[in-house]
This record gives structure tokens, C-alpha cells and sequence, in this order.
């Protein structure tokens, strides 16, 4: 890991160097030298991400799709919100809208007495090894992530934003960063307070969500691919995930219209398996949501084909509108 981190460290000085910093002192921003390397990790590790998805997880999808590809311009769409979000310009928005704020209430806490707790120092000796510690830290996100997502899921509001991700008939590896904005504020928000009372490490907190973000990108594939009964019970197949994205099956529970869904795993199966929202059946079923394919009162729902669309149609129903 120590060898893997120093490659990393290397690579993001020579991009830092010969790319981003001539950027920065040329638009006369040499005051933000500091925040503009640690922006340039985040953007390698986008660009890192892109070519495992172009390199290993496209060839996949061309070897066993599910289905054949007929939308071109919803997966366009997708690729969109994937280099928004992977080569940091969602995460740019962030650092002058959020991040000063959570600064500021995480400092003024800190000033009051309550300094984070280090979940790594839990064992000396044994929690503070860099893999013990880094599973550990992963562990807890993921869960954070099953409950965020069942979340979503739960509450109307929040659904009612969430659905986008859902909407896309088309799913393949770009489908995954597919989300309302304002989704992915309050859900970075919420890992960031959490990576912050466990007192997770900056490379180990990047490491986390690189690692997250790429199995996500494979579980989304257009893949007809699953783990066996073992395999399945330890890490987020493609069939497993799609199973979420079935249509009436992984956004609803009992009777028709009513929130719910199966298989919010992201990374690992067993919160799925411990709170009863697992489904292992092997099956690969169309994907999207029930009222794209059954007309209600007011005829099929549109959640729009283009980016600002699709953001501006999920505010009208976050406000009752649509």
C-alpha cells in the first residue's frame, strides 16, 4: 500500500507541475497552491478511473452484454455526468460552496472541545496497520452508503430526487454519476461529517471513494455477469445491482407505488443480507421506473433526456410540479 501511495504521490506532483500549477499562476490564483494540488490527486484519480472504465469495463460489456445498445443519447448523457463528476468540476463547485462551511462548524467544534475520534486508534497495534485501519474506514462507509441509500428510497422528498438515477432505460458503466445535484450535495455531505467523527486519513478518504466510484462504474455495466451463490454474498455483482434497477422491483416494496426496493448494497452485500433487503435471484430485467412504462393519472412521466433537463425536472418534483 506504501508503495502504491508513493506512485500515486509522484504522479500528482508531475501532473500538478506541468499542468495545474502554470494554470493557476496564470489566471493569477498562485494564493491556492495548496488547494489546487490537492484537487490535482482528485482529478488523477478521475482520469485513473476513466481509463480502467475504457480499458477493462468496456470490453466486458461488449463481450456479454444484457441487452443491445439503442439509446445513444441517454448513455451521451451519462458520459456527461461521469466527466462533470470524475474530473472534479462537481467537486471544484463544492469547494466554494460547502466545504468552507463544514470547515468552519468542524472548526469551531474543535475549539469547543470535541475533537474527532480516530476510528484506527480503536487497537494499537492492529487498527492503526494502514490495511487493518483502511478496511475498517471502508467498512463504515459502506454502510453509511446502504443507509443513505435506503434513504432515498424511504422518503418521498428525497426519491423524488433520487429517481433520475433510476430513469435511465439504458444503463451501462457511465450510469452510475447519473443524479439530481442537489442528491449528491447531501450525500457528500453526510460521508464528509462521517469521515470526520471517525477521523479518516485524506489519502485513505480518497482511496475509499476511488475505489467505490470504479466498483460502482462495474455494477452498473450493460453486463450479463454474476458471482456464483458465494461470490454474490461478498461483493455487489452487475446482477445484483441490476436487480435495484428492475423495474417495480428495486424502487418499490409491497403494492404498487409504494417506496422501498432491494439490493442497496454499494460495495458489499451484507447490510442487504442482515436488514432483509437482499434479492439474489439471478434474472436480468429491464430497467427503470414503473411510471415510464404504465401511464397514471397524467400519462407517462418524463424525467427528461438532456442534463439540464433532467436537473430542472427534478426540482418540479421535489416542489410537487411534476
Amino acid at each position: 500500500m506504501e508503495s502504491l501511495t508513493d506512485l500515486f504521490g509522484m504522479a500528482q506532483q508531475w501532473l500538478f507541475e506541468s499542468l495545474v500549477q502554470p494554470v493557476v499562476f496564470a489566471i493569477g490564483l498562485g494564493g491556492w497552491l495548496e488547494d489546487a494540488f490537492t484537487a490535482t490527486g482528485w482529478l488523477l484519480v478521475g482520469l485513473l478511473q476513466i481509463a480502467a472504465m475504457l480499458l477493462v469495463i468496456g470490453p466486458l460489456q461488449r463481450w456479454r452484454p444484457v441487452e443491445p445498445v439503442t439509446d445513444q443519447s441517454a448513455i451521451r448523457t451519462d458520459i456527461l455526468y461521469t466527466l462533470v463528476h470524475r474530473l472534479g468540476l462537481f467537486r471544484l463547485a463544492l469547494f466554494f460552496t460547502l466545504e468552507p462551511w463544514m470547515d468552519d462548524v468542524f472548526g469551531w467544534l474543535r475549539v469547543q472541545g470535541l475533537s474527532t475520534w480516530h476510528l484506527d486508534g480503536l487497537w494499537p497495534g492492529v487498527t492503526d496497520v494502514a490495511w487493518v485501519s483502511f478496511v475498517l474506514y471502508l467498512l463504515v462507509f459502506d454502510f453509511a452508503d446502504y443507509c443513505i441509500h435506503r434513504g432515498q428510497h424511504r422518503f418521498q422528498w428525497w426519491w423524488n430526487l433520487h429517481a433520475l438515477h433510476h430513469s435511465q432505460r439504458q444503463m451501462t458503466m457511465w450510469s452510475d454519476n447519473r443524479n439530481h445535484l442537489l442528491d449528491d450535495l447531501l450525500r457528500d455531505a453526510i460521508l464528509v461529517v462521517v469521515a470526520q467523527l471517525i477521523g479518516v486519513g485524506p489519502g485513505q478518504f480518497v482511496a475509499i471513494v476511488a475505489l467505490t466510484q470504479l466498483s460502482e462504474n462495474f455494477h452498473h455495466a450493460n453486463l450479463r455477469l454474476w458471482f456464483g451463490r458465494v461470490g454474490e454474498r461478498l461483493w455487489v455483482s452487475p446482477r445484483f445491482h441490476r436487480r435495484h434497477h428492475s423495474i417495480s422491483i428495486g424502487h418499490e416494496s409491497e403494492g404498487r407505488g409504494s417506496l422501498g426496493g432491494v439490493n442497496f448494497g454499494v460495495l458489499l452485500p451484507w447490510w442487504d443480507m442482515l436488514l432483509r433487503t437482499a434479492d439474489f435471484t439471478v434474472r436480468y430485467d429491464p430497467t427503470g421506473i414503473r411510471d415510464q412504462v404504465e401511464p397514471g393519472p397524467r400519462g407517462l412521466r418524463d424525467y427528461g433526456h438532456g442534463f439540464w433537463r433532467q436537473q430542472w425536472l427534478g426540482v418540479l418534483r421535489l416542489v410537487g410540479r411534476a
